[in-house]
């Protein structure tokens, strides 16, 4: 995957220093930029994670993987669940 880096002229390759190439000059064309984390610590050994690549390292060193987020239990419909008595997603 190529990456850019912002210059004063706009966004470049970060390799070659060539302009990124945007298919449509009038279209709106943006890469994705994800910010980083918030610091905290590790549930491992307690180290302080500052930054994605921190994250990265100690879970590789850990041989650990980021568990999913729980989604919410229940139903959406309040109808149906209230039909069966059953919760809704909002309780």
């Amino acid at each position: 995957m190529t990456r850019y880096v912002w210059t004063d002229t706009g966004f470049v390759d970060r390799s070659t220093g060539l302009p990124m190439h945007v298919r449509d000059p009038n279209a709106i064309c943006m890469p994705m930029i994800v910010a980083d984390l918030p610091e905290y610590r590790s549930p491992i050994d307690g180290k302080p994670i500052t930054s994605r690549s921190h994250q990265r390292e100690e879970l590789k060193r850990n041989d650990c993987v980021l568990a999913e987020p729980r989604k919410p239990r229940g139903f959406k419909n309040p109808t149906f669940a209230r039909k069966r008595g059953l919760r809704t997603i909002e309780e």
